[in-house]
């Protein structure tokens, strides 16, 4: 790992040549790959509590959902600008408590997709957060904890109830997974919380492992004094 990561801080003024730094949100030249501008810094907007209502767990949300939050998931997710990982991370991480010294490290558990969604977009975006935040010293990836057996139809657009039925029981366990889990504290990874229905079904999931504790981390997390189309 130390070898790459020289190799990538020697190569790194190549890329900059080939491809000058753009602020993912607006387009304005920047100083770094996969930074910000000034002005799109400025209007992200940061939840003061980790409160959400209708949720049971603490959710670390390190912005709400607005437009500029919403660019930076688009290019992310849709725009296949997965080097983003590392600043989502970066901003979730700032929102999360330290892991205790005195206890095993929080599971960092992603938001499975189905394998036909992550072999058509050819990467989950949750799991590369939760490896991003593994990186940051937030807990331990389990990429693998959670499979997601049957495959939905985009939740955009459904209502609440319509979202909680799509959902029941598409997401279980994986079979080695419950062992892992039992007596652990559990970080559940998404990019975006919307209605909170995914993140219900995976939380029931986990809920049946017997975890010491289990939260929610994700970079944008849609509120109604903040709300856009889902992404």
């Amino acid at each position: 790992m130390a070898v790459v990561a020289q190799l990538a801080r020697h190569l790194a003024p190549l890329v900059d040549f080939i491809y000058p730094p753009r602020c993912p949100s607006c387009g304005v030249a920047v100083a770094a790959q996969a930074g910000l501008c000034t002005d799109c810094w400025s209007t992200l907007e940061v939840p003061e509590h980790p409160e959400v209502a209708g949720h049971a767990v603490p959710v670390y949300a390190a912005t709400y959902y607005n437009e500029t939050s919403r660019k930076l998931v688009l290019a992310y997710k849709h725009g296949g600008r997965i080097a983003l990982s590392g600043l989502l991370a970066r901003l979730i991480a700032a929102r999360m408590p330290e892991p205790e010294s005195d206890r095993a490290p929080p599971l960092l558990v992603p938001v499975p997709l189905h394998r036909w969604r992550l072999w058509s977009r050819g990467f989950n975006q949750a799991a590369l957060l939760a490896q991003s935040l593994q990186k940051q010293g937030k807990g331990e990836a389990a990429v693998a904890a959670l499979v997601r057996f049957r495959r939905t139809p985009n939740l955009g657009g459904l209502g609440r109830e319509e979202r909680e039925r799509v959902l029941t029981g598409a997401i279980r366990l994986a079979p080695d997974a419950a062992a892992r889990i039992t007596g652990r504290d559990v970080v559940l990874v998404d990019d975006v919380l919307t209605s909170g229905a995914t993140s219900r079904a995976c939380l029931a999931a986990l809920a049946g492992a017997a975890p010491s504790s289990i939260a929610v981390a994700c970079f944008a997390r849609v509120d109604e004094d903040h709300k856009l189309a889902h992404p």
